[in-house]
């Protein structure tokens, strides 16, 4: 899954990551230290309030802590008895106001309550506190979150008990772990801004080296990279940039070849096809058993004196040829040039495609239609149409012939230089009129495709910048 992430991705996801594992590591410390110190001085601060009002209620109710007797009566020391006169609920309604919820008392086997139900109390926090410990428990009181405290009040089996209400410190950190939550997704989603930033940066040198090895791959091969004083891609910069240096000589050495050798082939070509032809003017002449062989040799003769040309053509655009661009009235060029190599007329032009101009090597995009409709004528059963309208890049040219079609498998295959259909029946799109025709229209910056055309058939589809006039 993670080879499907572009190499900017896997960047970005890393600092997201290393930016969400470190918020989170920091956010789970610091709700830890700050919750537990939070509930303990909660917790502390319930126990001393309740501490202190058991100590008043204490000394309301028993007086003042009286000195211990001699030691013969020692069993009574320790042993307060209440005041003469004094209610246990007068003297809770004596005690200082605090934020405690209920206040009850315990005393003389009764039970004493402000407010508050003592059934509310756990009955072993009861039982820890009646046996002389201080106790507190956080229990919930009618669905409210309380700290229950109990606090013995000097006599055995008496305790007062007070809950303080949590809903505060249970806000105060709910709002903190939102916050670190919060914290956390912000600090991850800067990671990744910052993982962004970082891989751009890191990686402008490879964009610069994909985009310069795309332009080579196109067929620009002087296109260069600049970073051959960077310290580090320097000798990555100067290595490729000496291997395009090597291949658009060698490619300018076997272009030149190419071209030698046609411009030396024109010649005797020329003299064969002029004894070609004067043969045939001299055919009724010949014996009967000679002229089949006459006929093939003729042939052959025209597809080598356009093989010649066809290298001419492409030698001419590997070695550098830049052409020349002019205004060209796509309409009539395709119609001229449809019509003449097809010898009828064979296209068909849609009004809203009448204005359309190009700024077009004139000569170049003819062969493109000559190429595709001297296709279809040779090699697919004759030309069934040409077709031009507006749309896609700016205007539409199809060619539609009347053959067994071309297989899927084969449909990029047959623009290669001598690429064959293997599929598709009789071997269409052996030599180099397709690939001229690929090379002619990424010069124009369209695209052609092959598809499937109605009724049967191979469809043609030509793409070019083209705007009204």
């Amino acid at each position: 899954m993670l080879g499907r992430v572009s190499l900017r991705g896997r960047v970005m996801l890393a600092y997201g990551l290393l930016a969400l594992g470190l918020s989170t590591v920091l956010a789970i410390v610091t709700w830890s230290v700050v919750s537990d110190y939070l509930t303990s001085q909660r917790t502390s601060s319930a126990v001393v309030v309740t501490s202190d009002n058991a100590a008043a209620l204490r000394y309301g109710l028993f007086g003042p802590p009286q000195p211990c007797r001699p030691a013969r009566e020692r069993a009574e020391c320790g042993s307060p008895t209440l005041l003469p006169g004094v209610q246990a609920m007068d003297v809770l309604n004596s005690l200082p106001s605090t934020d405690a919820a209920a206040s009850m008392l315990y005393l003389e086997d009764h039970w004493y309550s402000l407010t508050g139900q003592p059934s509310d109390l756990p009955p072993d926090l009861i039982q820890t506190a009646l046996a002389g410990s201080v106790v507190q428990r956080r229990i919930a009181v009618n669905g409210q979150p309380v700290l229950a405290v109990g606090v013995p009040i000097g006599r055995q089996g008496e305790a007062f008990f007070e809950w303080h209400p949590l809903e505060s410190l249970d806000n105060t950190l709910r709002t903190l772990k939102i916050t670190l939550i919060v914290a956390a997704i912000a600090t991850a989603l800067i990671g990744l801004a910052v993982g962004r930033l970082a891989s751009t940066l890191a990686l402008r040198p490879l964009a610069e080296l994909t985009r310069v090895a795309d332009a080579v791959a196109r067929g620009k091969l002087d296109a260069r990279l600049e970073a051959e004083n960077d310290p580090h891609l320097g000798g990555l910069a100067r290595s490729f940039n000496q291997t395009a240096a090597d291949l658009e000589r060698r490619v300018a050495v076997d272009a030149r070849f190419a071209g030698d050798v046609s411009h030396e082939l024109r010649t005797p070509l020329m003299t064969m096809l002029n004894s070609m032809q004067l043969i045939q003017n001299h055919r009724a002449e010949l014996p009967s058993v000679v002229r089949e062989p006459v006929e093939l040799l003729g042939d052959d003769l025209d597809r080598f004196r356009r093989l010649v040309i066809d290298l001419l053509e492409i030698s001419r655009d590997d070695g550098g040829d830049r052409g020349s661009r002019e205004i060209v009235r796509i309409a009539d060029l395709v119609r001229a040039a449809g019509d003449a190599t097809a010898g009828r007329e064979v296209t068909t032009v849609e009004p809203d495609a009448e204005g359309l101009i190009l700024q077009a090597d004139k000569r170049r995009l003819e062969r493109v239609i000559a190429n595709l409709v001297e296709n279809a004528e040779d090699h697919a059963g004759g030309c069934k149409g040409v077709g031009v309208e507006a749309g896609g890049l700016g205007v539409i040219i199809t060619v539609d012939d009347a053959g067994p079609g071309i297989a899927v498998e084969d449909r990029s295959r047959i623009f290669e230089r001598f690429g064959r259909g293997e599929t598709s029946g009789r071997g269409r799109g052996v030599g180099l009129g397709l690939a001229i025709v690929a090379r002619h229209v990424q010069w124009h910056h369209g695209t052609i495709q092959v598809t499937d055309r109605p009724g049967g058939g191979a469809r043609f589809i030509v793409e070019l910048p083209a705007k009204i006039s």
